[in-house]
């Protein structure tokens, strides 16, 4: 196995992430020959290789060692989970990760996916897991939650060492059980859910609540109607 990933982390070399402002996509410069790109964070992005397919290489932008540092440090303290990842080592600016199967939530939606109910009672049970190992389960969002075979897998731990709450994952929990119903099984245009995206990181600027959030998402796509 370590012949393997050295040979991947030196042919993913030319590889090059740069971090974009104002919580968008990072961009990626340049090819690597057997990889191909399975996923695009805010962070990182991920590469998955077609030899070994059982791996997938997290390459974290120039400026962003701390979180690469920090995804590092909870991944060996959660260990083997059923809800997580595993992590196998860490190389300069990535980290060597168990290749996970399965669209993401954000996935889910767009292609008209039936997200069950066992997705949210599994997050709620790798929170309380992540709570009992002294970590702050936080930044769980539709991106950071893949569907497996009914199941959750919970991807990107990296703030889980940081203090406090930021209710993304309430947030999302109550939209499931007060909205989905209403759209369950039907795909959802990229540009509604990326909108949604842009103004929930903005929101507090407008409002205190996220009561107050989602009554100015509907005014706003009432009005462009």
């Amino acid at each position: 196995m370590e012949h393997i990933l050295q040979t991947a982390v030196s042919d993913l070399a030319e590889i090059k992430v740069t971090a974009s402002f104002d919580n968008e996509p990072v961009l990626i410069e340049g090819t690597a020959e057997g990889f191909r790109c399975v996923g695009v964070g805010t962070d990182a992005a991920v590469f998955q290789s077609l030899t070994a397919p059982e791996y997938a290489f997290k390459i974290y932008a120039k400026g962003k060692r701390d979180k690469l540092e920090a995804e590092a440090e909870v991944y060996a303290r959660i260990g083997s989970s059923v809800y997580f990842s595993y992590c196998y080592g860490v190389f300069d600016r990535l980290l060597v990760l168990k290749y996970e199967e399965g669209p993401t939530l954000f996935d889910c939606l767009l292609q008209g996916i039936y997200i069950p109910e066992q997705v949210i009672q599994d997050v709620e049970d790798a929170r309380e897991y992540i709570r009992q190992i002294g970590l702050n389960p936080r930044d769980i969002h539709l991106k950071n939650i893949l569907l497996q075979d009914g199941r959750a897998k919970l991807i990107d731990v990296s703030e889980y060492i940081k203090p406090g709450n930021d209710f993304r994952w309430e947030h999302l929990k109550k939209t499931y059980e007060e909205y989905y119903p209403v759209i369950e099984g039907t795909p959802m245009p990229f540009w509604l859910l990326e909108t949604i995206r842009k103004w929930y990181h903005h929101w507090n600027r407008y409002s205190a609540t996220f009561d107050g959030f989602i009554r100015i998402v509907s005014e706003q796509l009432n009005y462009r109607k």
